[in-house]
């Protein structure tokens, strides 16, 4: 019973609102839905693939393969990111997401290594395809696949918010054109090109590394927490109208999974009181949230006026120890 507790204590949501668990749910389903459709079309594709012997069409059902095993990683960082905080993880587990980003890149760079070596292969030993009507067919389907993929994904993802959910389908839709480079594949073929094939499927492999690097770039930049500068602007016009705020020298955003949070310094009236500095960042708070999507956390410092800035906080320290000791 000990083992089984901590099993669904790990997978069950217990720490954030109904509706962030919606949202995950909704996230999953369209994860999970993606990984049916792509997978049933890499499956039909490989059978294909298996009777003509077409290299373009491997590399673009390895391609599918790839999309699709990406859900696997996604879906169990959605799972992981509903946990609660602890003692040692106080920020949650929404890190999970970014490290599930490090195994779709790596994913996507075997199927563009696959797909290379084999279209480089048959290049220096070209063949004879056979059942090209079939290739030709499979490259339309791996067409529709993706594009199915793709206009759920970005739906969901626009309706809960999930930029990574959208950029998802925005990558499905790509895929879906390269698929259509097969049905050139099999024209060429039908031509008499022997080399039509092999140099489709090195031209697939040409656009797998272009995916492989705007992915790798997104999960390092999230690694290292960027944000994007427009809403650290439309943070601090929110901040600036918010009444009894007098400046905003800081603010600060990283992601978390797929939720915001942000820390930001202002400048308030030096005669307000605790209680009077403390509405104004209470108010200050409340207003990011509804300003900033998919922001779910904020702490504002508030400094008086004449003393903005962490540099003075030193030397009020020092000034305030002999008055407390």
């Amino acid at each position: 019973m000990g083992a089984w507790h901590r099993i669904r204590h790990a997978v069950t949501p217990h720490s954030h609102s109904h509706r962030d668990v919606d949202t995950s749910a909704a996230g999953l389903r369209a994860l999970w839905i993606s990984l049916a459709v792509l997978g049933v079309t890499a499956l039909l594709q490989a059978g294909v693939v298996a009777m003509s012997g077409s290299v373009a069409l491997l590399g673009d059902t390895l391609h599918n393969v790839a999309d699709a095993l990406t859900a696997v990683p996604l879906g169990i960082a959605f799972v992981v990111g509903r946990r609660a905080a602890t003692r040692s993880y106080t920020y949650g587990f929404g890190r999970a997401e970014d490290l599930a980003g490090i195994a779709v890149v790596l994913v996507i760079a075997a199927s563009a290594v696959a797909a290379g070596w084999i279209a480089l292969r048959r290049l220096v030993d070209p063949v004879d395809l056979d059942h090209l009507p079939a290739v030709a067919v499979a490259g339309v389907l791996g067409f529709v696949g993706n594009e199915v993929v793709a206009r759920y994904r970005i739906r969901v993802g626009r309706r809960i918010g999930s930029a990574a959910l959208v950029a998802d389908g925005l990558h499905a839709r790509t895929d879906g054109f390269t698929s259509l480079a097969v049905v050139a594949a099999a024209l060429g073929a039908w031509a008499g090109w022997r080399w039509a094939d092999p140099v489709v499927g090195l031209a697939i492999t040409a656009a797998i590394v272009v995916v492989l690097r705007s992915a790798a770039r997104e999960v390092y930049r999230r690694l290292m927490d960027a944000v994007d500068p427009d809403l650290v602007d439309r943070a601090e016009r929110t901040l600036r109208d918010i009444p009894g705020v007098r400046d905003v020298t800081a603010v600060r955003m990283r992601w978390i999974g797929h939720r915001l949070h942000a820390e930001a310094d202002v400048v308030v009236d030096a005669d307000l009181t605790v209680v009077a500095a403390h509405e104004v960042a209470a108010d200050a708070e409340h207003q990011l949230t509804h300003a900033v999507p998919r922001l779910v956390a904020v702490t504002v410092h508030t400094d008086p006026v004449g003393h903005a800035g962490a540099h003075h906080h030193v030397e009020l320290s020092h000034a305030r120890r002999p008055r407390v000791g």
